[in-house]
């Protein structure tokens, strides 16, 4: 069975990462967009009123604009995405509520221009329920994630 990379990227960094280990490891791959694109404006963080704050404080739901007809068929699923507040953005939360993760088994990565990895793993299981997390890792390149999901 072919792995699945999952990646939400907000500036392109986590998705230049996501794709580039995709074709080196021969995943499929699919990009987490919501609903409602986030504008720079939206993931302006240092402003207290800007849409990423929002919902993250607010802890809503974001709407995803496709799912994943065949996610059955997949058996291992890495999940990308930058660091929001120590943790997932609620895009990827909503994403994750979405499936069913039995027998799935999930790494996760992350992309940061500061932070850490934090608790990312224990904010992002209650919304992985039954997958096996074999855990989280802040990457910097595919090479570095490649290298990771081979341990």
């Amino acid at each position: 069975m072919k792995p699945l990379v999952t990646y939400f990227s907000a500036e392109g960094h986590t998705a230049r990462v996501a794709n580039a280990f995709a074709e080196a490891i021969g995943a499929d791959v699919f990009e987490i967009v919501p609903e409602k694109p986030y504008t720079a404006a939206d993931i302006k963080w240092t402003n207290p009123m800007a849409r990423c704050n929002r919902e993250k404080l607010g802890k809503k739901d974001v709407p995803v604009a496709e799912r994943i007809v065949t996610f059955d068929d997949y058996d291992t699923v890495y999940i990308g995405f930058p660091i929001w507040y120590g943790g997932a953005p609620n895009v990827v939360n909503t994403f994750c509520k979405e499936y069913d993760w039995t027998g799935k088994t999930v790494a996760i990565f992350a992309t940061s221009g500061g932070s850490g990895i934090g608790k990312t793993q224990e904010k992002l299981q209650p919304y992985l329920k039954g997958a096996d997390i074999k855990g989280a890792k802040l990457i910097h390149s595919a090479a570095e994630l490649e290298s990771w999901a081979k341990e």
